[in-house]
């Protein structure tokens, strides 16, 4: 009689080697995706820097959450591991490791396409402000539909797994245990000592290089990083040599090499401006994200910015104007303190930054109020303790009536109910007999791009374009209003981005990604006209002292536009450790570990090509970006002693 034998059983795979190859295989499909929303053509001949280098950094930090796993595994008891109730917990904790890699994958192509970068220190930062980060993606995707869809398809992976997954239940020997407890402190150890961040880079395209690094690996070192000391990270100089290559620029802040302080009242105004008679006040509109190329005035042909436009040709329209950063706490820095871009967090986010030698701390004295309003809550991104720590007038979302606010999403009350509430809190201040500065922060044009119907002819949410032509709208019904109030002819209006929409490029620091608009408008002192030279944001804030005829302007690293020394043609652009120093065609870039790179760039496409550093060229970049960190470090970007 012959026998049947059953079929021999597939050998079952280890739960732990099942639970790294499906990590593997996610951030790897994650890869390919983020590649073909970056765009193949972009991207180049890339794929074996992003696969090889993609695979090393997923090694890395699968090192680390292997070894919790790992000791877990070596110290539970063999009756424990062949409980009933352990292979469900293990079958819920494999769906569980499956639901979360495949959320964070989510969040990755959503941070991707609002940033095109893997996990940076933006995305340490928003985890400080649940609120709004929490409630803008609320109202910007369907996140119900979206977490059902991963716990669904979490299921379907875990049963296709379910019948090559073993688990272990049989008592381990102890040599077997101590090797378990020995890789859970050699893997995590070797990744720590072998990887770096540095090393997504070579490919020579700044898609490539974020593609090959893995998320969760750039989010552990943006927290460590957040603030990067310059001295340790950067190439420097002699203090002594680099205030001399700040004096050859025209730089009239006090040496940092000397052991004096400055006084908040030393150097009376003295350069020629193009007004007819000085302003007697100002209102600084910062406007969120809004690029140049959106801009008609500044090349765009979509016609999103009549209003704009308008104030362009009846204004000085400056020509070519570059944001130092990419958030909008990096814009406030450098309008309000006129310096140069700090590696790591805003001067803005930190502490001890209270009192400095900011546009509130030097009017303030000479009689003029200065105000902050934004349509947000100022506690975001510590923008009401910095403008308050620094003579500002606060006023933001919670001072504003609630019958005034006719639509507000999470990042802040429509623009048009912004200015409406900034109108009357103006009113006040001239109606007290007080000259003012005012710079107003808006916020309309950011995701998830809501607004009231009705106003323009892009239904809400609109997207970026609808997000545009919305704060211009109502920038245009801003001045109408502004137009019929007393103090309108002695006010000069500047309408200026806080930062671009986006900063995605082939390279780390695209150049034409950092190109903002900037207009002066003050149609009773001021012709209209175009300022050709390349200037900064950090420009602005000299500028503006020397028009209103206030003393101070040599408190700042940046130079007034209308200075009678030749123009520098210079500009600072900066992700949070990368550092430009766009002078000429040239780029010169300031990175960790002491590296200094250097960019030829095509003035009419904005296209940059690795070329030779320039010596004196990297001796400035460096005099600029050190003296700027050594300053705030010592505590000598004060104007004034602290009250």
């Amino acid at each position: 009689m012959t026998s049947i034998r059953p079929a021999p059983r597939r050998r079952a795979l280890p739960f732990l080697l099942v639970a790294a190859l499906l990590t593997l295989s996610v951030w790897t499909l994650l890869r390919v995706l983020l590649w073909g929303i970056a765009g193949p053509a972009d991207i180049g001949s890339a794929a074996l820097h992003v696969f090889a280098r993609g695979l090393w950094f997923d090694l890395s930090v699968l090192a680390w959450l292997m070894a919790p796993l790992l000791v877990l595994s070596a110290l539970l008891p063999a009756r424990l591991r062949a409980s009933r109730f352990m292979a469900r917990l293990r079958w819920g904790a494999l769906w569980l490791m499956v639901a979360l890699l495949l959320f964070g994958a989510v969040s990755e192509v959503v941070f991707w396409e609002e940033f095109s970068t893997r996990f940076n220190f933006i995305a340490v930062d928003y985890l400080i402000y649940t609120q709004e980060v929490i409630g803008n993606i609320m109202q910007s995707y369907p996140v119900g539909l979206i977490v059902g869809g991963i716990a669904l398809v979490a299921a379907f992976i875990v049963f296709g797994v379910s019948r090559v997954v073993g688990f272990v239940s049989a008592a381990r020997r102890p040599v077997v245990r101590l090797a378990m407890l020995v890789g859970a402190l050699v893997l995590p150890a070797a990744s720590w000592h072998f990887a770096a961040l540095e090393q997504m880079e070579g490919s020579g395209n700044a898609y490539a290089d974020e593609l090959a690094g893995n998320g969760l690996y750039a989010f552990a070192a943006a927290m460590r990083r957040n603030e990067l000391d310059y001295e340790r990270w950067y190439a420097t100089l002699p203090q002594e040599e680099a205030d001399e290559v700040l004096l050859d620029l025209h730089v009239e802040r006090l040496p940092l090499s000397s052991p004096d302080r400055p006084s908040a009242m030393d150097d009376p105004p003295h350069d020629k401006v193009p007004f007819s008679r000085r302003p007697r006040n100002v209102v600084l509109v910062t406007i969120e994200s809004m690029s140049a190329e959106f801009v008609g005035a500044y090349g765009s042909t979509e016609g999103l910015t009549p209003e704009l436009d308008r104030l362009a040709a009846d204004g000085l329209r400056f020509k070519e104007v570059y944001a130092t950063g990419t958030r909008t706490v990096r814009g406030l820095e450098a309008l309000s303190l006129g310096t140069p871009p700090v590696p790591g967090q805003a001067i803005v986010r930190r502490t001890h930054n209270n009192n400095l030698s900011t546009l509130g701390e030097l009017l303030e004295p000479q009689g003029v109020v200065p105000m902050f309003i934004y349509g947000g809550y100022g506690y975001f991104d510590n923008m009401n303790s910095y403008f308050r720590g620094n003579d500002y007038l606060i006023v933001d979302r919670t001072d504003f009536p609630k019958d005034s606010i006719v639509f507000e999403n999470v990042w802040g009350v429509a623009d048009e109910v912004l200015y409406a509430n900034a109108l009357k809190a103006l009113n006040d201040k001239a109606a007290a007999g007080k000259p003012f500065f005012a710079q107003i922060m808006t916020t309309s044009n950011h995701r998830p791009y809501t607004y009231p119907d009705g106003r323009i002819d892009i239904a809400s949410p609109g997207g970026r374009r609808g997000g545009v032509k919305y704060t211009d709208w109502a920038i245009g019904e801003f001045i109408r209003e502004a137009k019929k109030q007393p103090w309108f002819v002695d006010t000069l209006f500047v309408f200026v981005a806080d930062h671009c929409a986006s900063v995605a490029g082939r390279t780390r620091l695209p150049v034409a990604k950092y190109r903002i608009p900037l207009i002066f408008y003050a149609p009773d002192m001021l012709q209209a006209g175009e300022y050709a030279e390349r200037v900064s944001q950090i420009d602005l804030a000299p500028t503006l002292i020397e028009v209103m005829g206030k003393n101070g302007d040599d408190h700042f690293f940046g130079r007034s536009f209308f200075e009678a020394d030749a123009p520098l043609d210079r500009a600072f652009i900066s992700n949070y450790q990368d550092l430009g120093y766009l002078r000429g065609d040239l780029l010169t870039v300031l990175s960790p570990r002491r590296v200094v790179r250097a960019y030829k760039v095509d003035p009419v496409t904005f296209e940059s090509t690795p070329t030779e550093v320039d010596p004196q060229r990297a001796r400035e970049a460096i005099a600029y970006y050190q003296t700027a960190a050594s300053a705030f470090k010592q505590g000598r970007l004060h104007a004034i002693e602290a009250k």
